[in-house]
């Protein structure tokens, strides 16, 4: 009896599908990011990249815990309080 994998085989593709003009048989990445952000740009919409701290290190979830545990209660529930109060006028 043939086990999942002995049966399944993955199919490959044999060409490759893109959108995107080619020069001398390939496609410029410049020309590809160009042609992705004039169609983001014509439905109004822009890139935007974040640099944030990997939480899956151990060295920054360390200093996260140490900053975390420095903060004083009361000035965390003031800055809150305006937040919140500053937050009702995006409702109307």
């Amino acid at each position: 009896m043939k086990t999942h994998r002995q049966r399944w085989r993955p199919q490959l593709a044999l060409h490759f599908v893109t959108r995107y003009r080619w020069r001398n048989g390939t496609a410029l990445a410049a020309d590809r990011m160009k042609a992705m952000r004039e169609r983001r740009r014509a439905r109004g919409v822009r890139e935007l990249r974040l640099i944030v701290p990997d939480a899956r290190s151990k060295v920054v979830r360390r200093r996260i815990a140490k900053e975390v545990a420095g903060l004083l209660r009361s000035r965390e529930l003031d800055a809150l309080g305006w937040i919140e109060s500053v937050s009702e006028f995006d409702a109307r």
